[in-house]
């Protein structure tokens, strides 16, 4: 009898067993492989599903983007995520990525490298956001493994309402679903996404708790299908923006438009339905798994659970072109860094670089780009950099992006000042230091001179009970006041997270460090204003800083600053003893539209410094970043969030519900 199996004897014979364990080695990789997802061409290189934790991400196919909110107190900085792709194989980095196996850091954005069967490749950045202590939301609700069975959710009713094909049992339905919230219950039963099963016989009310302990309550009806029904209720190409399709019930037709460039060759369709079965053709339909080519009109056939059937035309339109992007901009040679949703590219060159006829490299999704009325061409046209220069990008349908481009000059890292005394201070006032409303302080000490200590109001001492002694009518230099001091008379600094720095006559180093820390808040103030600092050349500050990007150095103008227009972010480029200082003659404010500061790169509070001619206003509900040092008044408007010290040099702090933490 001849044998099942023959040993491999010849060459090719061994190529090809090589190549068959290559494939099959591949076919674990995260729903990919090396002949890809069939149905997908040689070129496809898509993630066409992504999750973390349950929580479905949010596809944006155009910007190669997915966003996931996660609950409060998720800890980031090792999710697993669940994916699907088309492409042959996914990495992050180096790192070769598997679905459900393998684990990031998710504290930044997360850059996931897609690899097609012809070897090209595209890039998703997956960004997670952590939802705040008072979210409470149920975001996604469906029963999985029931066609169709995706909740409508309606937020402002807090009502979910799902539809399931006839003749299910719905005295134990299990629910996925997503929550920004720490805990979902029903009752007093924890729920568990995908595993805890409930009777939907009537309605089921879903609480929901926050970080916050608060709660939201959301109340589940579901509903089961006639035995006739057999619609196709939602229709739509995850991933795709605008790509949800218009049904047309009485025609059984379903429009949908794609973003231009679109290969449509391949699109997985989600979609709900009343029926029991979906196809097109024999092919058997399973929402956001389903490949199909609609180059043509792709009929679905719907089955009811009495047999009974309808076709549904679905009809896919490619978009005109909107794209108008810059993909990629360089100036002698240095790569800009660009912030798609500010429109801002920021260029960094050595100090000294002559600016005014630098000519770009640049890549576009736009049909031309202009500076002014001058059609630009990459690696030819040259522009003057002295000021920001605006690039206009204009899309095959005739909208238009700008980009403006800000060049920065690489600059040694400047010196910062030795603040002394003054540096255990979080805030330090001349004349007066006020706060009303629930202002919270920590990590430093309060403390007011020449002024009495009447003249800081709103406050009251904390510590440990018992650690505190009043004593009234004391004087220290002539100032008459109420003074906080322990009652054990250790003399400063105080062993406490938060005191009064006050003058007291029993223990004259109290006095003597008001004293000092003024006068080391004076030098400190000086240095900053040197011109120039000791080891960095002086850069002119625009007056207007909001959406600029700025790198380490020293920043100078006589002119009054704005903080105004959107976000100003502070790059570090990876030095985490990186050193901002900002010289301004006039008055600095921050505020509506914008005004909040950004730390990006391993940048620090502590390393910030701004000192100001005149007023230094910190408008309402910002973000801050830095150490003030205001030659008068420093005026912090209500909800206002600040990281660093806040120096009233010759007047007042003046504080409405703040937040304000010493820098580290």
């Amino acid at each position: 009898m001849k044998k099942s199996f023959e040993p491999i004897s010849n060459p090719l014979g061994w190529i090809l067993a090589v190549l068959l364990a290559v494939v099959l080695a591949g076919c674990g990789n995260g729903g990919s492989s090396i002949l890809g997802d069939t149905g997908a061409s040689s070129g496809s290189k898509a993630i066409t599903a992504y999750s973390l934790d349950g929580i479905a991400g949010t596809i944006n196919e155009a910007a190669k983007t997915i966003a996931v909110t996660v609950p409060n107190g998720t800890n980031v900085t090792a999710l697993v995520a669940t994916f699907t792709t088309t492409g042959v194989g996914v990495d992050v980095g180096a790192t070769v990525q598997t679905s459900a196996v393998t684990a990031n850091d998710f504290t930044g954005p997360v850059a996931y490298i897609v690899t097609a069967g012809d070897a090209t490749t595209a890039t998703y950045t997956v960004t997670v956001t952590v939802a705040s202590a008072t979210a409470k939301a149920l975001t996604t609700f469906s029963f999985a493994g029931y066609t169709g069975a995706t909740g409508v959710i309606n937020e402002t009713a807090k009502t979910i309402a799902v539809t399931v094909p006839n003749g299910t049992n719905v005295t134990a339905l299990v629910a996925t679903f997503a929550s920004t919230g720490v805990s979902v219950k029903v009752g007093a039963a924890v729920q568990t996404s995908a595993v805890t099963a409930n009777d939907f016989t009537g309605p089921v009310v879903y609480i929901v708790t926050a970080g916050d302990a608060t709660t939201a309550t959301y109340t589940v009806t579901v509903t089961v299908a006639s035995a006739t029904a057999k619609a196709l209720t939602t229709f739509s190409f995850a991933g795709y923006t605008g790509a949800t399709g218009v049904i047309n019930e009485t025609a059984k037709t379903i429009a949908v438009t794609v973003p231009n460039g679109t290969n449509v060759t391949a699109l997985v369709a989600t979609f709900a339905t009343t029926g029991t079965i979906v196809k097109v053709g024999a092919a058997v339909q399973t929402s956001a798994a389903t490949a199909n080519d609609f180059s043509a009109p792709v009929v679905y056939q719907v089955t009811a659970a009495n047999a009974s059937t309808v076709n549904y035309t679905v009809t896919v339109t490619v978009a005109a072109s909107s794209a108008k992007a810059i993909t990629a901009y360089s100036l002698l040679g240095v790569s800009g860094v660009i912030d798609e949703a500010l429109k801002t590219i920021g260029v960094t060159v050595p100090s000294g670089t002559d600016v005014t006829a630098l000519v770009a490299t640049f890549t576009t999704t736009g049909a031309n780009v202009k500076v002014g009325a001058a059609v630009q061409t990459s690696t030819a046209t040259p522009n003057d950099f002295t000021a920001p220069v605006v690039y206009t990008v204009t899309a095959g349908d005739t909208t238009t992006a700008d980009y403006t481009v800000t060049v920065i000059f690489a600059v040694a890292n400047p010196t910062p000042p030795v603040l002394g005394e003054a540096g255990r201070f979080v805030i330090l006032g001349n004349q007066a230091v006020t706060m009303t409303g629930a202002t919270a302080i920590s990590n430093g000490d309060i403390g007011i001179t020449p002024a009495a200590r009447t003249f800081i109001t709103g406050f009251t001492p904390t510590g440990p009970a018992g650690d505190f002694t009043e004593l009234t009518g004391e004087t220290w230099a002539g100032m008459a006041s109420t003074s906080y001091a322990p009652a054990d008379a250790n003399p400063a600094p105080y062993p406490y997270p938060l005191h009064y720095a006050l003058p007291h006559a029993v223990w004259t180093t109290t006095g003597a460090m008001l004293t000092q820390a003024s006068t080391d808040l004076g030098i400190a103030n000086t240095f900053l204003n040197a011109d120039p600092n000791p080891t960095a050349p002086t850069q002119v500050l625009p007056i207007e800083l909001g959406t600029l990007t700025l790198t380490r150095g020293v920043y100078k103008t006589a002119s009054n600053v704005g903080i105004t227009t959107g976000t100003l972010t502070l790059d570090a480029q990876g030095d985490p003893n990186a050193v901002f200082i900002f010289v301004i003659g006039g008055t600095l404010t921050t505020g509506a539209p914008g005004g909040s500061i950004v730390l990006a790169n391993q940048a620090q509070a502590k390393n910030v410094f701004w000192t100001t001619g005149g007023v230094t206003t910190i408008g309402a509900g910002t973000i801050f970043y830095g150490s003030v040092f205001a030659a008068t008044q420093v005026n912090v408007l209500s909800g206002a969030q600040i990281t660093g010290s806040l120096y009233g040099i010759t007047d007042r702090v003046t504080l409405i519900a703040d937040t304000v933490t010493k820098a580290q």
